[in-house]
């Protein structure tokens, strides 16, 4: 195993810190632009900048929130001031992260699933990133859910790209956050999510023991078993039952926080889901925390849409939502505060 490092213990104490949770703000140029789009924002380097600093700069923000996970334009982008804006967060006392995959592929033979790029030259990445302020990563594989799918191949090709990302970030002093998203797309009902999701996280949490990942310094980034879009709604509380179950079968006590990812939900949905989780399992081996995207950037982003005046009254909402999310992580969320 990687011996202890202080700076990864560092970092790992103060992301995981009791109810707080991650931003992520890492949406690629693509995908901002598609956020963008619907509300008249025209999508340039000013105006992302614009809209990162807004989220950044909200007062308060780390009463909620311990770290940003950031794409790479961002974490090399300056405030109106001329301030780094990973010097921004540093100075609001929250920590700096940086999406360090590459996208989506298509798996080679299978053509119809996906593999992750970005480990040729990650190394010397990683390296410019932490001199730029970056303390944590991410790397994001992604899981389709059919009759077959995913296949032995992806589950393999997938989880060691994730297993060699983490030791690589570890050598560097960088905690890593290991994202195996299982997407919401098809019709497949909740025990198949389930079953599948057993699947993934059993395949990745062997492959990182394969690459001596030490799993008391990393993240655990995963989708919550729901079922697909296509599918009947189930109750929350059975969502959390049946995410609580396949957790306690696979992920060791040893990793210290499950921070889920959102996964196209609505915000208040996915702040529910992980309230319920909270009060099901009262003493659990593991912090369960948040690291949202859209669900909790939306509403915030919606109101901002690109205009100065709406600035504050944005912030405002993103701490809202922040707070809320805040609270599930206690079980103390009440929708009645929506």
């Amino acid at each position: 195993m990687i011996e202890n490092d202080s700076a990864l213990n560092a970092t790992i104490e103060a992301l995981t810190a009791r109810g707080k949770g991650i931003l992520a703000a890492d949406e690629s140029l693509k995908t901002i632009q598609k956020r963008f789009a619907p509300l008249g924002i025209d999508c340039d380097d000013t105006s992302r900048r614009d809209y990162r600093e807004m989220l950044f700069s909200a007062p308060g923000l780390n009463q909620y929130i311990s770290g940003v996970i950031l794409y790479e334009e961002t974490l090399k982008q300056k405030t109106v001031q001329d301030l780094p804006l990973p010097q921004l967060l540093k100075q609001a006392q929250i920590l700096a992260g940086i999406k360090v995959d590459l996208g989506l592929i298509d798996l080679a033979t299978h053509s119809c699933e996906k593999t992750t790029q970005g480990l040729d030259g990650l190394d010397a990445r990683l390296k410019e990133f932490k001199n730029l302020g970056a303390s944590f990563a991410k790397w994001r594989a992604v899981f389709t859910i059919t009759s077959t799918q995913p296949s032995q191949a992806a589950l393999f090709a997938n989880g060691l790209a994730l297993a060699r990302y983490a030791r690589i970030c570890q050598d560097n002093g960088i905690v890593p956050i290991v994202e195996p998203e299982i997407l919401m797309e098809g019709d497949h009902d909740l025990a198949r999510s389930a079953e599948i999701t057993e699947q993934v996280l059993n395949s990745v949490f062997g492959l990182l023991r394969n690459q001596n990942v030490c799993l008391e310094q990393m993240i655990l980034k995963p989708s919550m078993v729901i079922p697909g879009e296509k599918a009947a709604c189930v109750s929350v509380e059975k969502v959390a039952e049946a995410t609580l179950k396949v957790l306690l079968r696979t992920v060791p006590a040893a990793v210290p926080s499950i921070n889920f990812l959102s996964g196209g939900q609505p915000e208040a949905l996915a702040t529910a889901h992980l309230n319920a989780m909270n009060q099901q399992l009262k003493h659990a081996p593991w912090n369960l925390s948040f690291s949202y995207g859209r669900a909790l950037q939306h509403s915030s982003l919606t109101h901002w849409a690109g205009k100065t005046e709406y600035r504050q009254q944005a912030q405002t909402i993103l701490l809202k939502r922040a707070r809320l999310n805040s609270q599930a992580c206690l079980g103390q969320y009440s929708a009645s505060e929506e």
